[in-house]
């Protein structure tokens, strides 16, 4: 019988739901048991895919296309898994799918309501998931009180009462201030969000108490009393320095053996030597190397979530530290290249529309002539392909014809049958595609592999028309579209010291153990770099 564990959140959002959701679920798997994650956004939105980064981080893409919430990258790295666009549950999705039932007349003439219609559509989505695993783990996104995740809290109510108490445990997670002003850990917004949770008829099993500073005994004595939680649920979720020591925290907190208990499983020894091996590693790094980001969301760095992790996975395999520059390429474009002094290794990362765009072909300009080492991605890869156009091929203005229809060269362009659909999802190529790699190139040297599966996100393409005059000018395209040969998918400069760029996502695809190849390399290119740089001082 599945066993389900719903995490809920209360006083404030950003407390760190989907981080605990992920160690939860990888302290199950790290006892054997079959585990996978959900995500249940309420928001009406069907996916994530038209949502702008600035207000919700990074539109994560999973290998089957689905465009879905950045939580889901969380859990894919903690678990080291894959998984499908239906582990992403919107408001969106389950309304569609009752409208287009009652459309149909499925629902007999019955007047169709929240109850039961919609908390049943909720419920079917969550149980077809849960039909292969030992356990699930659903993160019910926003806060316990908004008025958009109520069908979900009451679908998971139902589900404690139809799969029985034993097989289905509510973890909540809260937030415990300390006012500088009193010097003493409050629990009141605690109690405040239980008596809400409560109200809609869930009891929490455990509480996870997100603080600065561990949780004070006497606030874990409170909480306990006041929500009826037994002290040993009453988890002390305090800051620390990396997001992957939380799963590590929660065990030597008990959270993953009084989960187990509570559900009525077997306690086995979990094995998280490898999680911990890694996570000394990373915190006992001394070197470091900078490298850029040069983006257009960076004040929300959260845009770029998965980058910054695969920098993380990298640097635990080179054994260096990354800091991270983070560089607005419209500041580029005011203030120039100057704002890139010093620093080891560049980044032109993904992103949509004509903003930043010329800063970040100055970016990639500079990364080229002072031979350091960069990454270009998705975006990042297309304006490599027009910076070389206009700077070494001499094709002034060539651009993509996304920023410049117009342009006398559209290096970039839309492949001509995608260029008379009129809705933009038609076009765009999403998930795990395959991509041929060249022997012989610095691509294969990083994959050790001819062919490969990454995810992609994008709608234009290298001109298949100029590719001959960029080859002829030195530009390597190492990979191309293992499903059609028009479409270029890796470039690299061969007389460079690191310098490539993918049209796919490779960051979508790092863990913890396992970076991103092309990650791995420019951590190691900007590290050697470094080394050459500090011995010619």
């Amino acid at each position: 019988m599945t066993k389900f564990i719903f995490v809920t959140g209360g006083v404030v959002s950003g407390l760190g739901k989907g981080i605990t959701s992920a160690s939860i679920g990888l302290l199950m798997k790290a006892r054997g048991y079959k585990t996978t994650n959900i995500k249940i956004d309420p928001y009406i939105n069907y996916d994530a895919g038209t949502m702008n980064p600035y207000q919700h981080g990074e539109v994560f893409v999973l290998d089957d296309g689905g465009e879905v919430d950045l939580d889901l990258g969380n859990y894919e790295r903690f678990l080291d898994t894959s998984l499908t666009f239906d582990h992403n549950i919107t408001t969106g999705k389950v309304y569609s799918t009752v409208i287009e039932k009652e459309r149909r007349g499925e629902y007999l003439g019955a007047t169709v309501q929240v109850i039961p219609h919609i908390t049943d559509e909720i419920k079917r989505r969550i149980r077809e998931i849960a039909r292969n695993y030992d356990i699930v783990v659903v993160e019910i996104g926003g806060t316990v009180g908004d008025i958009e995740s109520m069908p979900f809290l009451e679908a998971a109510r139902q589900m404690q009462l139809e799969e029985g108490r034993e097989n289905v445990a509510f973890v909540h997670v809260t937030y415990v201030p300390k006012l500088r002003v009193v010097g003493e850990q409050k629990t009141k917004p605690t109690q405040h969000s239980v008596k809400e949770l409560r109200s809609l008829g869930i009891q929490p099993d455990a509480i996870v108490a997100r603080s600065e500073d561990p949780l004070e005994e006497g606030a874990r004595k409170k909480i306990s009393l006041f929500t009826n939680v037994p002290e040993e649920a009453v988890i002390s979720a305090y800051d620390v320095e990396d997001t992957y020591e939380v799963p590590l925290l929660l065990e030597r907190e008990g959270l993953g053996k009084y989960l187990v208990k509570r559900l009525g499983l077997e306690d086995r020894e979990p094995d998280l030597r490898e999680w911990e091996k890694m996570v000394a590693k990373y915190k006992a790094l001394q070197d470091s190397v900078e490298i850029a980001i040069v983006g257009k969301y960076v004040k929300l760095t959260d845009s770029y979530l998965s980058i910054k992790e695969a920098l993380k996975h990298a640097s635990v395999s080179n054994e260096v530290k990354v800091k991270i520059r983070w560089i607005e390429a419209e500041d580029i474009e005011e203030h120039g290249t100057k704002l890139l002094e010093g620093v080891d290794g560049i980044i032109v990362p993904g992103g949509f529309g004509a903003r930043g765009a010329e800063g970040k072909i100055m970016t990639i300009r500079y990364a080229r002539e002072n031979d350091i080492p960069f990454l270009g991605i998705c975006f990042g890869f297309q304006l490599t392909v027009v910076e070389f156009a206009r700077n070494v091929l001499g094709m002034k203005g060539a651009h993509s014809t996304e920023i410049d229809p117009q342009t006398p060269y559209p290096v970039v362009d839309l492949m001509p049958e995608q260029r008379n659909l009129d809705k933009l999802g038609g076009t765009m190529r999403l998930g795990a595609y395959p991509v041929k790699i060249k022997k012989g190139t610095l691509a294969y040297e990083l994959y050790k592999k001819d062919l490969v599966y990454e995810r992609h996100r994008h709608r234009w393409e290298v001109n298949p028309d100029y590719i001959e005059a960029f080859e002829k000018a030195g530009l390597v395209f190492s990979g191309i579209a293992g499903d059609d040969e028009r479409r270029m998918e890796i470039l690299e400069l061969p007389d460079k010291r690191y310098f490539i760029a993918t049209q796919f996502h490779p960051e979508f695809k790092s863990r913890p153990m396992k970076p991103a190849p092309v990650f791995h390399g420019l951590v190691k290119a900007a590290k050697e770099y470094k080394q050459e740089k500090d011995a010619t001082h």
